[in-house]
């Protein structure tokens, strides 16, 4: 089997941070100073890795595992306070909340863009807008011309739409197209917007020897570009509902199992194009990101099907997946393909043969390992080296809010293991994930931290207080860098 570009990777061993960009501090956006901050901490601090969540747009929920798109970023984070510098924006205009909405300023800055009204620096010009047009127009066009109809349809989900926009009807479109020229071209320049800035907080991260580590979910939101635009690829009815849905059933993170909503793939329809939509994907995301997890990736060899008429994820069933064929397809495309499986909740030997057949790296999490069994994969004694491992994730509490919530016995067992008093925690805790032998150590920034369970960033199965922590720069002091430093220097994690 084809191994993917990950051999580099985990030829060495290092460290790493797990932050999504929405915890950042800032007023008009994070992917400028905000960002660049957070890299100069991290390459100070010794850590070489940072992990962020999927950073397409959200819905209200603003769940990053359910996004408008696929391949595009969420507007939210582009850093308006850059435009000043290219003459997009004044000091002024950023000064005005009141007058100024953040929507007015897109409007207005897009204006400028388009009149030429602006500086041109390093590809940010009408030329480099082209080029990234062309180059991303197989999602672009697309996504453009939902969100477009959206703002028109007051946010309505796709499925509420008038009948001929919603089933995608020719003429309808190109009346919308005609009469929205605006407004699409807005919604253009907000992505290439956004990609200019991630490309050069990407490059920044590089010279300062951090690499950016992407999320893709197995599955994507019912209401998005990507349903709208490829029904055939969809489990839908002729309205464009969902028939089945995606979910999984009871496990450690929800004894109830979970409904996710997703429609799931017609994995038929997919392979009969030749999987052309999800190497798009991956295609996509390889722009942006220098290592991938798929997120669920046990879905690829069995899936949990839904009745779209059953609300109780417990009737639901496994479903062959693509697997190999699947997987195959996207390594003959992308021989270099840097993919992280991961591989938690009911994983069966089938799914990690299939992890190891094209040699994945999968997760090991180290507040998963105190089941009382000595064979518990997560345990520091069963790690491997190619593999992850992880203190907690953002599924989980926080390692201090775990270590506070278990009962006395297993608190008990905890300290036994790792030969520790508990004081001090979570400190314990990630001292042994980076001493695990496994080649990369990923640890929350609320963990780094110390905080407790009121900066626990999501749990399953609710909606409410999720994806919601922000980070305060006071808490990243050089004293909490010099401490991550020397557990890297101590560990040999400085590639």
């Amino acid at each position: 089997m084809t191994s993917s570009s990950t051999e580099d990777l985990f030829s060495t061993r290092r460290a790493g941070v797990l932050l999504h960009p929405t915890c950042l501090p800032g007023a008009w956006g994070v992917l400028g100073a905000s960002a660049r901050t957070f890299v100069d901490f991290l390459a100070d601090s010794g850590l070489s890795i940072w992990q962020t969540l999927p950073i397409g747009p959200t819905h209200p929920d603003l769940s990053p595992y359910q996004s408008l798109s696929a391949h595009a970023g969420n507007p939210h984070f582009i850093d308006l306070s850059e435009l000043v510098d290219d003459g997009l924006l004044t000091e002024e205009e950023l000064v005005l909340p009141a007058t100024l909405t953040r929507h007015q300023l897109f409007v207005l800055a897009a204006q400028r863009f388009f009149n030429n009204e602006g500086k041109g620096v390093n590809g940010f010009d009408l030329a480099g807008y082209q080029r990234f047009r062309e180059t991303n127009g197989y999602w672009l066009d697309d996504f453009c011309l939902f969100c477009g109809i959206r703002e028109v349809q007051s946010s309505q989900s796709w499925l509420q739409w008038p009948e001929p926009l919603r089933d995608r009807d020719v003429g309808a479109l190109q009346d919308f197209i005609d009469q929205s020229q605006s407004r699409l071209a807005r919604l253009r320049f907000e992505q290439f917007l956004f990609h200019h800035q991630w490309q050069s907080l990407r490059g920044y991260a590089r010279r300062r020897g951090v690499l950016l580590f992407g999320d893709i979910p197995i599955f994507v939101a019912h209401d998005s570009a990507d349903v709208w635009a490829n029904r055939r690829l969809f489990k839908l009815d002729d309205r464009g509902e969902p028939t089945v849905i995606a979910g999984v059933p009871p496990d450690y993170f929800s004894p109830e199992g979970q409904h996710w909503g997703n429609p799931l793939y017609n994995w038929e329809a997919m392979a009969l194009e030749g999987y052309r939509w999800w190497l798009q994907r991956l295609e996509s995301q390889r722009q942006l990101f220098d290592l991938i997890r798929i997120d669920h990736f046990r879905g690829l060899q069995a899936y949990w099907e839904i009745p779209a008429k059953t609300p109780e994820p417990r009737f639901g069933y496994w479903v062959p997946g693509p697997a190999e064929h699947f997987l195959q397809a996207c390594f003959n495309r992308f021989p270099d393909l840097p993919l992280v499986a991961e591989n938690l909740g009911i994983i069966s030997d089938d799914v990690e043969q299939l992890r190891k057949r094209f040699q994945l790296p999968g997760m090991t999490v180290m507040q998963f390992g105190f089941d009382g069994s000595a064979d518990n994969p997560h345990l520091l004694h069963n790690h491997h080296p190619r593999d992850l491992v992880y203190t907690g994730t953002h599924d989980n509490d926080t390692t201090l809010g775990w270590y506070q919530s278990l009962d006395d016995h297993t608190r008990r067992y905890v300290n036994a293991y790792l030969s520790v008093s508990g004081d001090d925690m979570p400190w314990p805790v990630i001292e042994a994930a980076f001493r695990s032998v496994c080649s990369l150590a990923i640890v929350p920034m609320q963990d780094f931290l110390g905080l407790g369970t009121e900066a626990r960033f999501n749990t399953p199965g609710t909606v409410v207080n999720n994806w919601i922590w922000q980070l305060e720069w006071k808490l990243c002091s050089q004293g909490l860098s010099n401490r991550i430093g020397e557990l890297v220097q101590r560990h040999r994690r400085l590639p």
